[in-house]
């Protein structure tokens, strides 16, 4: 497994990590055994960096990677995230980057993961009502006790992460970024370029609509989150998936598949980029894999570009609350 670093303090994971998301919540059709499983199986195949939060199933998934992880410790990168606030009852709270908060919310994810530390620790969504500097100091005071080694931000605007990083370095942005969702490439990619900030996409794979799996909305189960997704509806479904049919023909010719093309793409756009592709089974974590095989030519990709140039998915990534809440 060939690894890539994130940042410029010493942070060095494998070149694929393992989204762990889907495995607690937001998708159907989970199974623990298997996604414990599939943790498993990923650090076998050479996976060292494992993403979750504590707002996945409501603290279930930090609980559920912890278990996974506790016997292989050594080997492992786990990131976590705060700021996202849920009640038990699965009820969304608001953001909270409150210095108080941020102790709390760290200490509660040490005891569900059941480690001593966290390898590298997100600030989940920017609070618009505390100034970026104070959050990013009561992280700091976290690195300084040993209970987190290196620091991140996730859906940051440009000009939060160079206030962010003044502070205390930053190891790595999280933020969405995908052959249809392209937006970091104006200002973000440039930013933490220059501040030496390692890159983290998560959905590299647009929720799974880039892997070719998806036919109708009548694919998606009741109860997935997807559902109520601007680029999973009616008008927008059916561009997008023309989109995909380009992709797909391409995926052919290469002799790989859909998933796998979209990944390579991803990881040719930068050796600072390391996409965190979530999967709850094996088998697809095992095509994912297959990513790191497919080498996209210069012409090739420039192919690609023309066939899903940026902006060429249609509808927002998120609905308006969501949108509200990211780049900022």
């Amino acid at each position: 497994m060939p690894t890539r670093r994130l940042g410029s303090q010493g942070l060095q994971v494998s070149a694929l990590g393992l989204g762990c998301m889907g495995m607690s919540e937001f998708y159907a059709g989970r199974d623990e055994a298997e996604s414990v499983a599939t943790i498993n199986r990923a650090i076998d195949l050479g996976v060292t960096f494992l993403d979750t939060a504590d707002m996945y199933g409501v603290g279930a998934n930090e609980e559920l990677v912890g278990r996974a992880v506790r016997d292989r410790r050594e080997w492992i990168v786990v990131a976590t995230k705060f700021g996202n606030v849920r009640g038990e009852d699965g009820s969304f709270r608001g953001i909270d980057g409150r210095p108080e908060y941020v102790r709390q919310a760290c200490d509660a994810s040490l005891s569900r993961l059941k480690l001593d530390y966290i390898d590298l620790y997100y600030q989940h969504r920017v609070d618009p009502d505390v100034p970026i500097e104070e959050t990013v100091g009561a992280m700091a005071e976290l690195v300084q006790a040993g209970k987190v080694k290196y620091m991140g931000l996730s859906e940051a605007a440009p000009a939060t992460i160079q206030r962010a990083h003044a502070v205390h370095p930053i190891s790595a942005l999280q933020t969405e970024y995908s052959l249809w969702s392209r937006d970091p490439e104006d200002e973000i990619l440039p930013t933490v370029r220059e501040l030496g900030v390692g890159f983290v996409p998560y959905s590299p794979l647009g929720r799974g609509f880039l892997t070719g799996q998806l036919r109708s909305e009548a694919d998606l189960p009741a109860d997935d989150y997807r559902r109520n997704s601007p680029r999973f509806q009616g008008e927008a479904f059916a561009r997008n998936l023309d989109l995909v049919a380009e992709i797909a023909r391409m995926a052919a010719e290469k002799g790989c598949t859909p998933a796998q093309l979209a990944l390579a793409w991803v990881m040719a756009q930068g050796e600072d980029i390391v996409p965190i592709p979530g999967t709850k089974r094996r088998r697809y974590l095992e095509n994912n894999l297959g990513a790191l095989d497919v080498i996209l030519s210069p012409s090739e990709l420039a192919r690609i570009d023309e066939v899903m140039p940026a902006g060429a998915a249609a509808g927002t990534r998120y609905p308006a609350a969501g949108m509200a809440s990211v780049n900022r």
